[in-house]
């Protein structure tokens, strides 16, 4: 798969293998960013895999972006794509009322019962992409199609943290109290931000998440003690 370069700024370069998510450019991302990691050039200080792409933030006083480009190049031609053995998450979630608001206009859009909303998104084969937008904010992929719904045409300000919300392909559980425009059909109480600086979140990037669904009294019981409320 082809990558293209941008220069962002003068402390980065942007890879992108495509300009749609696909399981081949994301296993082009995680493959290179495991090969940058194994071999890293002077002067580089990070790399963020995100969905099609990875940023590789460097030292402009130490290198330069034809530098890092030669090197990410080089590493290309031998990249080896391989099968991504991520941990197993589970996360806890409660669909009852009033922790999912938009569990019943998703079931309207979708044609099904609330039932069969929440077994279908119990069902889900979800993995952890990437982060972005706000600390902790790991975006799974694998909203089965039967429950894929469209961003909302306007954002609901003050979302809870601990809300679990999908759009399209994929679902997030909030860390914060932000608005979002996904449909919110969950609260989880399970903790995202572990506490541990040197793994500061539960998820790393392709690890395997599960759902597993609770009870408002069990939500209430194990929220007292977790970071998502």
């Amino acid at each position: 798969m082809e990558a293209q370069f941008s220069a962002i700024a003068d402390h980065a370069l942007l890879v992108t293998f495509a300009q749609e998510l696909s399981d081949a450019a994301h296993a082009h991302v995680i493959a290179l960013d495991m090969a940058l990691g194994t071999n890293v050039p002077v002067g580089v200080i990070e790399t963020v895999p995100a969905l099609v792409n990875l940023l590789v933030s460097f030292d402009p006083m130490a290198t330069d972006h034809l530098t890092v480009q030669k090197h990410v190049g080089a590493c290309l031609e031998e990249l080896k794509l391989q099968e991504i053995a991520g941990g197993r998450r589970c996360v806890q979630v409660c669909y009852e009322p009033p922790f999912a608001p938009d569990l019943d206009a998703v079931a309207s859009a979708t044609g099904l019962s609330r039932e069969a909303v929440i077994n279908a998104h119990l069902e889900g084969d979800y993995r952890a992409l990437m982060y972005g937008f706000a600390p902790g904010y790991a975006y799974l992929a694998g909203v089965p199609n039967q429950i894929q719904v469209p961003r909302k045409t306007t954002p609901v300000r003050d979302v809870p943290a601990g809300s679990v919300i999908i759009a399209g392909p994929q679902c997030l559980v909030t860390t914060l109290t932000m608005p979002t425009g996904w449909s919110n059909i969950g609260r989880s109480p399970t903790p995202i931000f572990t506490g541990d600086p040197e793994h500061p979140f539960l998820f790393d990037v392709g690890d395997n998440v599960t759902f597993e669904r609770i009870d408002c009294a069990t939500y209430q019981r194990l929220s007292q003690g977790g970071n998502n409320v």
